[in-house]
């Protein structure tokens, strides 16, 4: 999470970290576990639980730049988890589409959940809005906030839930919990499919560019630690080499045993 007045920060691949974090790495992590989600057996209940917050509400996902900083400013957190709420419905999508060989029902859920305003160290950067100032204002103002926020173990409880209610896993997937219970969602893009497929191109284009590049990287670095063992390898040998004329066998005048001849 970025605070307001927070520098930007990079992932490795420099990607935008609320970007990259938030939504990107979820998006390519399913997409990778996909074909052994969908290959569990009809028994094995399978829960995919994704952590949003209610700053999703101001969002703007129809301005994505094909960038690695692709969010608009000032709205970066909201909108990497409106971005990851409008996947996971699609991804939920993706799953009931599959048949599978047993003509068995999809046993797969997608369940969104947020855990409500907690007393965690994220939200005590957002709060403080990433300066000293901010944070000794927090500091000042901890009863209020220890009065109005839940405390960690408080908003574990919908995550528990999520994983736990018997319920949420059976019947249709995609739902959103807070406070422990089922919720809509307050933003039509969450469950339109034209959105969610131009998300999901935009994605795929971003994964595959980044994989390129890494691929590119990782070929470098190995070309050049090559490049590095050789050079030292043949250093090592020559300091290693016996010193010996390798024509006669005879002892080169620098030689210690030429010396006490």
């Amino acid at each position: 999470m970025t605070p307001r007045f927070g520098k930007v920060s990079l992932t490795q691949d420099s990607v935008e970290s609320n970007w990259g974090v938030n939504y990107l790495s979820n998006f390519h992590l399913l997409g990778i576990l996909s074909p052994a989600i969908r290959a569990q057996p009809a028994d094995r209940g399978v829960r995919i639980i994704l952590a949003t917050c209610s700053s999703y509400i101001g969002g703007e996902i129809g301005t994505l730049k094909d960038t690695r900083h692709p969010l608009p400013l000032g709205k970066e957190y909201g909108t990497s988890k409106l971005a990851l709420m409008t996947f996971a419905q699609a991804f939920q999508k993706h799953l009931d589409a599959y048949k599978r060989p047993d003509r068995e029902p999809n046993n797969a859920h997608v369940i969104i959940v947020d855990p409500g305003l907690t007393r965690t160290p994220g939200m005590r950067r957002w709060l403080s809005m990433g300066s000293l100032w901010g944070l000794l204002l927090y500091l000042i103002m901890w009863p209020v906030w220890w009065l109005t926020l839940k405390s960690p173990l408080m908003g574990a409880q919908s995550f528990l839930f999520a994983a736990m209610e018997a319920d949420l896993g059976r019947g249709v997937g995609g739902r959103f919990v807070k406070e422990c219970a089922e919720r809509t969602f307050l933003r039509g893009e969450v469950n339109d499919e034209k959105v969610a497929r131009t998300l999901w191109e935009f994605s795929d284009k971003q994964i595959e560019a980044l994989e390129k590049e890494g691929a590119a990287r990782r070929a470098r670095e190995k070309k050049e630690g090559k490049a590095k063992e050789d050079v030292g390898g043949g250093k090592r040998k020559e300091e290693i080499e016996p010193n010996v004329d390798k024509s006669n066998g005879a002892k080169k005048p620098g030689s210690r045993r030429s010396r006490k001849a």
